[in-house]
């Protein structure tokens, strides 16, 4: 929106009636219902009425009269997205609403305009009830916009901190699997056009006040065949919290299931209220993802069963080729805990024996390390890792940490001797003992 100078700072009469929002006639007409002039009073008047949003009011009141992007008016803020801000906005002529991602003058470099635009391509591509749709795209000016359909509602990660800060606790398991499984179908879709998203996470996952869920903000993603032309290639690209082992050790091997990894990562947080492996930098949650397993999720959600704890399990397998295989399946596995009155229908292979463990919590005494922690994003706003900490995490993947780094072992007084002695004696008395009885017992008889 256009910035004024201190010189030439409108009134807030000035700007409503230059702005083309609210004609003379209506201004003076909401002056005399207010009973007032005063700017305020009369604002307030004005959005009561409807003539005009609070957003547009405040930003009037500001002196700015410039609200529109083509024939898209700006009604409303929405928040930030990973390459730029996202407003609400109405079409003037359609009447339609929608969420209109601007570019913003002080990120429009050559590469960000790149990005932007290869977005804006990939996104119009895309059309499924899972995944945020594009409508339209242009430029007013010297900005650049993508025109997206509205989502009303929050993403995945304001819900679950709301309902924590409420103390509703996180989701059930049986909200969760809708929006996930949810989710998943739209990844599917993604994955079968050869897209991969690689920034799945709870932020970028849109749930409408019904339970609908769709999946947003593909500006990190990749086509899975032409990753030589992607200018991310070979950067490690995503949110710390829940990138892949792979996307960390070699970011040129990412595929489908990184993303069901990320899928999985986001589960976990959304019944349990944490992420994974929270607390520590960048640097030692990439670490992690590589090396450690989380806390076992009925740790800190003990109504989760070990059917659907098997579920995120699966999805978050070390090992790529271990993992549940394909989004779908996903969708699939969750689907008793979506209809939810089905039971639980039991794999058709058990995996238990070779599923990975869970990391078990750490002794009373220790303190708690379950804080919040804050996303990881570069200062570009593009979600990628900065390139200091991706040239540690590279450091990092290269080189082998001394012993002692992983996972944590307490030692502990064996008592597999004493056990063994026990028995060397306990069962020849026992064989003596029977002996002597059934020897007693045919005597008798």
């Amino acid at each position: 929106m256009t910035q004024p100078s201190s010189s030439t700072v409108l009134t807030f009469a000035e700007a409503a009636v230059r702005s083309g929002l609210v004609s003379e006639r209506k201004y003076a007409r909401a002056v005399e219902h207010a009973g007032t002039d005063n700017d305020t009073v009369v604002a307030e008047t004005l959005v009561m009425s409807g003539i005009i949003t609070k957003y547009q009011a405040e930003q009037l009141r500001q002196g700015r009269t410039k609200l529109s992007l083509g024939p898209y008016l700006i009604t409303d803020f929405i928040g930030q997205g990973g390459m730029g801000r996202v407003f609400k906005a109405v079409h003037r002529v359609m009447g339609r609403e929608c969420a209109v991602k601007v570019l913003p003058l002080e990120k429009s470099t050559a590469e960000s305009r790149g990005s932007f635009m290869r977005e804006i391509r990939t996104q119009a591509g895309l059309d499924n009830p899972y995944v945020v749709r594009a409508f339209d795209a242009g430029q007013d000016g010297k900005i650049h916009y993508l025109v997206t359909e509205y989502v009303p509602g929050t993403d995945l990660r304001q819900m679950v901190r709301n309902r924590l800060r409420d103390g509703l606790g996180p989701l059930t398991m049986e909200e969760a699997a809708v929006v996930i499984s949810q989710s998943a179908l739209g990844l599917q879709y993604a994955h079968d056009l050869g897209l991969i998203h690689r920034d799945i996470k709870p932020g970028n996952i849109l749930v409408t006040p019904d339970g609908h869920a769709k999946l947003s903000d593909i500006g990190l993603a990749a086509w899975s065949m032409g990753l030589q032309d992607d200018p991310m290639a070979g950067k490690i690209v995503g949110t710390a919290d829940y990138l892949s082992p792979e996307q960390v050790r070699d970011p040129r091997s990412v595929g489908p299931a990184s993303d069901i990894y990320s899928l999985g990562c986001t589960l976990y947080y959304t019944v349990t209220g944490k992420v994974p492996f929270p607390g520590g930098d960048s640097r030692s949650k990439c670490r992690r993802h590589c090396e450690e397993t989380p806390w076992h999720p009925r740790n800190l959600a003990s109504d989760l069963t070990e059917d659907f704890v098997d579920v995120i399990a699966d999805m978050m397998e070390k090992d790529p080729a271990r993992r549940i295989p394909s989004a779908a399946e996903v969708a699939e596995r969750l689907e008793p805990w979506a209809n939810a009155g089905m039971a639980p229908i039991a794999p058709a292979t058990d995996l238990s024996e070779q599923r990975q463990s869970w990391t078990p919590p750490p002794p009373p005494n220790e303190p708690s390390q379950l804080r919040e922690p804050r996303e990881i994003i570069d200062a570009s706003g593009s979600g990628a890792v900065n390139g200091e900490t991706e040239a540690a995490l590279h450091e990092w993947s290269e080189s082998s940490y001394p012993s002692g780094i992983g996972l944590q072992t307490s030692s502990r007084p064996s008592h597999t001797v004493a056990i063994a002695i026990a028995l060397s004696i306990a069962v020849p008395l026992s064989l003596l003992a029977g002996a002597i009885v059934g020897f007693l017992v045919r005597g008798r008889i």
